[in-house]
Parts: C-alpha cells; structure tokens; sequence
C-alpha cells in the first residue's frame, strides 16, 4: 500500500502496565493510547471501498460517505480518499496478544510496549469467536487443512463439494501461515480472501490480512499468551484529549453504551469533562472510530 499524503498520524501513549494474571473482568476502565491516523490515501489498481476498507480497519459505511461516495462506488486509479483509522487500544499487556472482539483489532506486546497491530476478520454472529485467555501452541508455515466436521456438515447443506482435507496450495482458505490456540479448534491465520478483513464472516477463527500474518507469524513464538475481549466502547484519555470508540453489538453481549460511559465518567471522574452530546452522537453511529469528546473550552481574550 503507498500512503498519497498523511496529515495526521497518531501513536499516543502513557500506558500503564495491565496484570495479564489477573481476570478479563479486572480491564481497565479507561485506556490511554489512540493508535491509527488521518490521512489521504491514492486508490491503486484492484482498489475498491471494501478493500481498502479492510487494510485500514474501517468499515465501508463510514468510509464511503466521509468521501461523499455511494458505499458500491467505483474507484477510479490515483482517487484520493479520506482515512480515519484511529482506534483506542483497550488495555495494555505486559506480552502477549490482545484481540478486541467488537473493535476487530489485533494488539502485540512486547515487554510492555505495543509493537504492532493489525485488523482482523472473526466468527460470524451464528459461529461466534471466543472471549477468553490462550497461548500459541502450534505454528505451521503452508499449512493443511483438516475441515472440521461441522464445516463439512455446512458444506453439505449448502449443495457445496464436501472437503475433507485441503493440502497446502493457492487455494487454502488458511493461507500460508497458521498459529494453533489452545482454545480446540480455532487459530489465527492468513487468507486468500484479504477484503473479508475486518468483518465477521468466518467460523471462528481470527483472520488477518497476508501481509500482517507474515509479520504476526515471524514475531510471535509458541507459548506466547493471548487474551479476546468483547469491549464495544472504549475511553481513552491522552493528555488533555479524551477520546471514544463505540461498535456494533454484532454478538448482542454489551447492549447499553451509553450506561458504559456513564459509569466510566463517574468511576474515574470525567462527567464534566466530556461533551455529552458529542457521545450521545458517536454512540449512536457506532462508527468504530476513536473520536474526540473532551468539551472544549473558549480561548480568553487579552484584555
């Protein structure tokens, strides 16, 4: 991907330490990195609003009409187009992965720093990825794939050719790299379908774009630790700016955001501080991205 022009690029950061003992319950309520950016990007050949969509981690319905596009608009070579990609990072491990269910991004520590973070693809609402802890058990560069049964049973149902087994080749929906979790039955792989990113259109399993699971792939050794949290609104304060983040519901698990905030607010002292109609107003597009909600106050005129 070539960047046209980048206006604003954000890493912001004071990140405390999180207790990777201690339960997902136990995350902290407000965040303080914004990870992402604003900035232009030129349309390449093969570019469409989905794709570029899902590199970036946007979803086509916020990323069509901030370019005043229909969402199935053509693109046309060299386009300019508008990217607001700024996510807030829930909370901070010491080392491991971190993947936000609702957000569908990746977050890598590395001796308590953020060294990388990528979108993802994740379960469908009827065949939902898991919350919970895990740790890399296997890695397999061209992988096989042994198609679980209930997949098969799917296959069949849908009047499709019932595979069994699918041996390593372009055509792996598995991609070139797989990393098996301790949770039985899912892993986090490549695709061959890199527009699915950043949607919720697999069995399970947590998909990442080729290029990302390469680097994920190289980086990540086994029994390295992994938690998946299902945060649809999050809060970060850096400096003087706080910021919100609100997603969808996709698996009906948070169904009150605006209590979310309200408790966040009072629990570490931010009622006064947020302009509430803005958050009123990002809750309810729930456009994933982070945004700006600190009440901004009138300059003093010199005397």
């Amino acid at each position: 991907m070539i960047y046209f022009a980048v206006f604003v690029w954000l890493s912001l950061s004071v990140s405390p330490s999180f207790n990777f003992a201690a339960g997902a319950e136990e995350r902290p309520a407000l965040a303080n990195r914004v990870v992402g950016g604003q900035f232009q990007y030129s349309a390449q050949s093969g570019d469409s609003l989905t794709s570029i969509g899902a590199r970036f981690g946007m979803d086509v319905p916020v990323l069509a009409p901030a370019n005043n596009l229909d969402p199935t608009a053509r693109l046309k070579l060299g386009q300019v187009l508008r990217i607001d990609n700024r996510h807030i990072v829930p909370q901070a491990l010491e080392d491991g992965i971190l993947i936000n269910l609702p957000q569908r991004m990746l977050f890598y520590f590395t001796a308590g720093e953020l060294v990388a973070h990528y979108p993802v693809g994740l379960g469908r609402p009827d065949w939902q990825t898991p919350t919970g802890r895990f740790t890399i058990l296997t890695k397999e560069e061209n992988p096989v794939w042994d198609v679980p049964l209930s997949i098969q049973e799917e296959m069949r149902r849908e009047g499709q050719v019932v595979r069994t087994r699918v041996l390593a080749c372009p055509q792996n929906p598995l991609g070139k790299h797989w990393m098996g979790l301790s949770i039985p039955g899912y892993g986090i792989h490549g695709t061959i379908a890199p527009s699915s990113i950043y949607q919720f259109r697999t069995h399970g399993c947590i998909r990442l774009h080729p290029d990302d699971m390469a680097a994920l792939f190289a980086a990540v050794a086994t029994g390295t630790p992994g938690l998946m949290v299902y945060q649809r609104l999050m809060v970060a304060r850096v400096g003087e700016q706080i910021f919100l983040e609100v997603h969808r519901d996709v698996y009906r698990k948070e169904p009150n955001p605006l209590e979310s905030l309200a408790a966040i607010a009072r629990q570490e002292g931010l009622d006064s501080l947020l302009d509430w109609e803005s958050a009123k107003a990002i809750i309810a597009r729930q456009e994933g991205v982070a945004r700006e909600v600190a009440q901004r106050v009138p300059l003093r005129r010199l005397p």
